[in-house]
């Protein structure tokens, strides 16, 4: 029974040359529905990334900063002062950070550059401090 079923089945196929036209079409509408369900999702995924990448870049700058403070007595006057490994009177125990990075762009959030303002690092975009569209 299944071997006829199978004899029947490749009869079929070898007469066949391609795919129809509605065979086609139903690929294309699957694709099409599955494209519709995942860009979406896909495209969420990369703006909860970029909050969180600027939420732990806050955190790490943060922390060079009360690193900075502990070893120094003081507050950095910017965060490029982090970088530096000068010893002396000023900045021991540096570098407290590599590199100062910068913050993500996407969507609403428009920042340009991280600041430090008495010992607090925040994410500007211009000259207004931003906050809530930047970080999780």
């Amino acid at each position: 029974m299944i071997k006829k079923l199978l004899n029947t089945k490749m009869k079929f196929t070898k007469n066949q040359k391609g795919l129809t036209l509605i065979e086609l079409l139903v690929v294309i509408v699957i694709l099409g529905i599955i494209a519709a369900i995942a860009i979406p999702a896909v495209m969420n995924n990369r703006v909860d990334a970029a909050k969180n990448t600027n939420t732990q870049n806050l955190s790490i700058l943060q922390d060079a900063v009360n690193r900075y403070n502990f070893m120094n007595g003081e507050n950095p006057t910017d965060l490029t002062t982090l970088k530096s490994a000068e010893s002396g009177e000023t900045n021991k125990g540096g570098p407290f950070i590599a590199e100062v990075p910068k913050p993500e762009k996407f969507g609403d959030c428009k920042a340009t550059d991280f600041s430090l303002s008495g010992g607090k690092v925040t994410i500007v975009e211009g000259e207004s401090v931003v906050t809530t569209a930047c970080t999780k």
